[in-house]
């Protein structure tokens, strides 16, 4: 079986989560420079094949778009041209990146390390990996 990857774009910084192969543990991988996602995902998917990407849609509370929805369609753009053979599903990623801060808050991170964006966006993507396979 495949994994799932949850993509958490932002204008620097993206966080990348993946599934096991069962797709029963969703796990934070990483947090990489934006302008590098379609590079990362080449040379990930020769080691693990990848059947879904799930990518954050940043919405606000009455549904428009925000700053960061016109980086999340680009992305979506990007990965349907690059890899077409994977189909591409955004999610609702809003309140993630403040519940990745209360999970590290709760993990007893210090708060050196809560300030760590990195950290959060790999967290948000996890977040949006594990809401996804709750759901589905």
């Amino acid at each position: 079986m495949a994994r799932i990857m949850a993509i958490d774009v932002g204008g620097k910084r993206t966080g990348i989560a993946v599934t096991d192969p069962l797709q029963i543990i969703a796990t934070g991988l990483c947090t990489i420079a934006s302008d590098t996602l379609i590079e990362f995902i080449k040379k990930y998917i020769l080691a693990e094949p990848i059947e879904l990407f799930l990518v954050g849609m940043p919405k606000n509370l009455d549904d428009s778009d925000t700053h960061g929805t016109s980086l999340a369609v680009a992305a979506i753009k990007k990965l349907h041209k690059q890899f077409p053979q994977i189909p591409v599903h955004p999610v609702d990623e809003r309140y993630t990146s403040k519940m990745a801060k209360s999970a590290m808050l709760d993990m007893g991170l210090k708060k050196k390390d809560r300030r760590n964006k990195s950290l959060v966006d790999e967290i948000a993507a996890t977040i949006m990996l594990q809401e996804y396979m709750q759901q589905h």
